[in-house]
Parts: structure tokens; C-alpha cells; sequence
């Protein structure tokens, strides 16, 4: 379940030629970046992370279609067994500080991200993504990659803006250069369960986004549902373009590609894709834009 009412702002073009970037990792700090009162880093305590998940809970189920099981609604907070050994980006608002009785008062998590680590994942029963793809072969062809699982992405509505998703994007590429990430993945989602609603768009990935043959991944068996539901003459690009969640559009533009087949995700009310993005694919112009050691907020 991801969703992000905004793009990655680097002004980028679907179908630019990509070139393989040159990396420089440097160690990570304190702040990943800053711009004005919004900074992102990674949570530091407990109350953050606390603090992500109830941004989750706020946006996946009171203005999405997510159905809360009896913890969710008692704790208000969007949680899963997986947070506890992901790492949680944050997009923090320093001008906005929460003021709570008996606690200590502290600025706003205004967007988040949960970031896995392939090492961490190994260690600790699989990437989330697993849940509803075959990626098991894809790891195995990729036995010499570093993969990083990109989830769980959500941002208040207020701060759906240019600025609030440069900045987590700025905080994911600073991380994968610090960690020597070489391929990113995670499940992008569809508003809604009904694939056959959503025939334009996921025709669209099916004929013109779909993974190299290398990269190629399927849905789990009896999880899948096909994506090629019109033929390639009967989609209409720019509409299509224009169906697309903002998040998926903005995968596209760094250079990512779409796994074979999408999920639907009953519980959050959603029909997911599987987004593929090797570092080496990521446009010239967006590493250009944030910088090969990621200095363009370095705060």
C-alpha cells in the first residue's frame, strides 16, 4: 500500500534516453536535507515512528478505502510487523509543532516512507513485498544486487506539494548512496478493487512499461490479476497518462518499470503493481537534479 498525491519534481520526460549515473556515497547524517522548515530524516525514537504510522492511519484509512481491524481503530496508528525492523523517513515540519497534555511538545511528521534494507530483510523473513509477488526468482538473477523496498508512502494533504515530495525523494536517494542501494522495489497502488475500472491505466503499464525480461516479476499464484485488458491500438496515451496515480507517474519518469500482472488488496482497497527501479535506470536528469552525492537540500 503506498500512495502519494504528488511527484518527484525533477522535470522529467517519460521515454528520455537513461544513462547509468555516477555515485558518490558519503556517510549518512543527521538531517538528509532541509528545505526552509521541512526537513527529512529518518525517525529517531519510538514516538516517531509512532507518530508515521498514525500520518498512515490518518490517510490510508480516514481518506482512503483502508478497513482498520480492531487494533488500528483502537490505537489510531496504521502498524504491521514490519515497521518494527524497516527504517521510517520522515518529512518533519518545524513551524508546525504538536502541542500534546503531559508530553513533549515536537514538530509535525507531514510525510513518511518505510525503507527495507535486502540485508535486514534476509535476517528477518523477506521483504513485505513478498506478500504479493513472485520476487523470489528476480533476487535470485540479481543474487550480486543490493535492493532496497520502498513502502508504506503517504503524505499529509496539506503538504502534497513540489516541496514535500522533493524532499523525500532527496532522503531516498541520500540513503541509497549511503547504503550502496542497487535496485529499488515496492507495490504502487490503484484507488479501488475493480481491475476492470481501471482497464486504461493498467493496459497502459502492461504495453508500455512492463519490465525488461530480466526483470520480469509476476504476481504470486492465484493472486494475480492480468493488466493487457485493452489492446495496445486502443489505448489512448495522454488519457492514460492522465489516470495514472501521481506516484506511479513519477516512477516512470525516474526510469522504473512495472512488474507483470496487479493484486488486489482487499484490506486497503487498493490494486497494486509492482514497481521495479535500478539504480543504474534512474534518469540522468533527476540524479543531476539531486545531486550525484545527493547536496541539493543537504542541510
Amino acid at each position: 500500500m503506498s500512495i502519494i498525491n504528488a511527484l518527484p519534481a525533477a522535470g522529467l520526460r517519460l521515454g528520455q534516453t537513461l544513462v547509468p549515473p555516477v555515485f558518490h556515497r558519503r556517510p549518512e547524517p543527521e538531517s538528509l536535507g532541509r528545505l526552509g522548515a521541512l526537513e527529512v530524516r529518518l525517525a529517531r525514537t519510538s514516538a516517531e515512528v509512532r507518530a508515521a504510522q498514525a500520518l498512515r492511519y490518518r490517510v490510508f484509512y480516514e481518506e482512503m478505502s483502508a478497513l482498520p481491524d480492531s487494533r488500528a481503530m483502537l490505537t489510531r496508528r496504521d502498524t504491521d510487523g514490519f515497521d518494527r525492523i524497516c527504517d521510517h523517513l520522515l518529512v518533519i515540519d518545524h513551524d508546525d509543532v504538536e502541542v500534546r497534555p503531559f508530553r513533549k511538545a515536537r514538530p509535525r511528521v507531514v510525510g513518511t516512507y518505510r525503507l527495507l534494507r535486502q540485508s535486514v530483510a534476509e535476517r528477518h523473513g523477506g521483504f513485505y513485498t513478498a506478500r504479493e509477488f513472485d520476487i523470489a526468482p528476480l533476487l535470485a538473477r540479481h543474487a550480486d544486487l543490493d535492493f532496497l523496498e520502498l513502502g508504506r508512502s503517504c503524505v499529509l494533504k496539506p503538504y502534497r506539494t513540489k516541496r514535500t515530495v522533493e524532499l523525500l525523494w532527496h532522503g531516498i536517494w541520500a540513503y541509497a548512496l549511503r547504503h550502496g542501494v542497487d535496485a529499488m522495489i515496492g507495490c504502487a497502488s490503484f484507488e479501488g478493487t475493480d481491475p476492470s475500472r481501471l482497464a486504461l491505466p493498467l493496459s497502459f503499464l502492461h504495453h508500455h512499461a512492463a519490465a525488461d525480461a530480466d526483470w520480469r516479476v509476476g504476481a504470486l499464484p492465484g493472486r494475480g490479476v492480468t493488466m493487457n485488458r485493452l489492446p495496445i491500438e486502443a489505448v489512448d496515451m495522454k488519457a492514460a497518462l492522465a489516470t495514472l496515480p501521481p506516484l506511479v507517474k513519477g516512477y516512470l519518469r525516474l526510469g522504473a518499470m512495472i512488474g507483470e500482472g496487479a493484486v488486489i488488496d482487499e484490506p486497503f482497497g487498493t490494486t497494486d503493481v509492482l514497481v521495479l527501479l535500478p539504480v543504474a535506470r534512474i534518469s540522468e536528469r533527476y540524479v543531476r537534479y539531486y545531486g550525484a552525492d545527493a547536496g541539493r537540500y543537504a542541510a
